[in-house]
C-alpha cells in the first residue's frame, strides 16, 4: 500500500476468471495482467461498502496478504472470504454469513477468485 494514512483503490475485481487456480498459480497472472491483489483489509472494507460482492460461488481469495516466513519464502496458508454454507461450528443459522477464513496455498477452489485492483493512489 501507498505511504500515507488513507488511499484508494481503483479497477476492483473479484477475479472469478482465476478461479479454480491456486494462489500460487493466480499470483504470476494477476502480475502478468499488472493487477495488485487485494490485502484481507481491503477486501473486508470492500465487501462492508458493496455487500453484493459476495456471491455464493462466486467468493474470494486476498493474496496481497499471505504472511512471509523467516528468509522471504510465503505462508501457505492464504487468507480469504466467502460465505458460510451453515454447516460444521458455523449451523444452520450462520448461512450466508460472510466469513473470513483462509485456504492452502496449493489447492485449488471453482468457487474463489483472487480479488485484485489496478491501482492505489495516496488520497488528498
Amino acid at each position: 500500500p501507498p505511504d500515507a494514512p488513507l488511499y484508494v483503490l481503483t479497477g476492483l475485481d473479484r477475479g472469478d476468471r482465476l478461479a479454480n487456480r491456486s494462489p500460487d498459480e493466480a499470483l504470476p497472472a494477476l502480475t502478468a495482467e499488472g493487477r495488485t491483489p487485494l490485502l484481507l483489509s481491503e477486501g473486508i472494507h470492500w465487501v462492508l461498502q458493496r455487500p453484493e460482492v459476495l456471491e455464493r460461488n462466486h467468493c474470494f481469495m486476498t493474496i496481497g496478504s499471505r504472511l512471509r516466513k523467516a528468509g522471504g519464502a510465503l505462508d501457505s496458508r492464504t487468507p480469504a472470504i466467502w460465505l458460510s454454507n451453515g454447516t460444521g461450528r458455523d449451523g444452520r443459522e450462520r448461512r450466508d454469513a460472510p466469513k473470513v477464513g483462509w485456504c492452502w496455498a496449493g489447492n485449488r477452489h471453482t468457487w474463489l477468485g483472487f480479488a485484485s485492483a489496478t491501482d492505489r493512489r495516496a488520497a488528498g
